[in-house]
């Protein structure tokens, strides 16, 4: 993880959630209090995204990664967790316009599946990550 897209309680709230998982293989009740007053409303519905295994992390031959989270609503949106953003529109709204939250479910759904080990993995080609990006590009032009 990035230490300079999350504040350093969010980082050792997730530290101290990793940790615990894979001591005990649960998320302490504690700590999931944390989360909930940390990341307000994005946080159970995160949750559920990880125990849903909605999470893949693209992974292409030079190294890249990106992350593509299944939504609840069927839709598929790309996380970078390296510079902290999604494609979704709760992103755009609540994060980047408003700053009424630190993240959206998605991107948190990102970070806790990265401290639970629940990623999905696929490797891609350049040229499939390359398409991947581009398409973000078109739908949101």
């Amino acid at each position: 993880m990035d230490g300079s897209t999350l504040p350093a309680v969010a980082e050792e709230l997730l530290r101290e959630i990793k940790k615990a998982f894979q001591e005990t293989s649960q998320v302490p009740d504690d700590l999931l209090l944390g989360l909930k007053f940390i990341f307000g409303p994005s946080a159970v519905p995160a949750l559920d995204l990880v125990d849903q295994r909605s999470v893949t992390r693209l992974r292409s031959p030079s190294g890249r990664i990106l992350y593509q989270v299944l939504g609840s609503s069927g839709k598929l949106y790309t996380c970078y967790s390296s510079c902290h953003f999604c494609t979704c529109p709760a992103f755009g709204f609540s994060v980047l316009q408003k700053s009424e939250s630190l993240l959206c479910k998605h991107l948190l759904a990102v970070y806790l599946s990265q401290a639970l080990g629940a990623c999905q993995e696929l490797a891609v080609s350049e040229e499939q990550l390359t398409n991947i990006l581009l398409a973000e590009e078109e739908d949101e032009g």
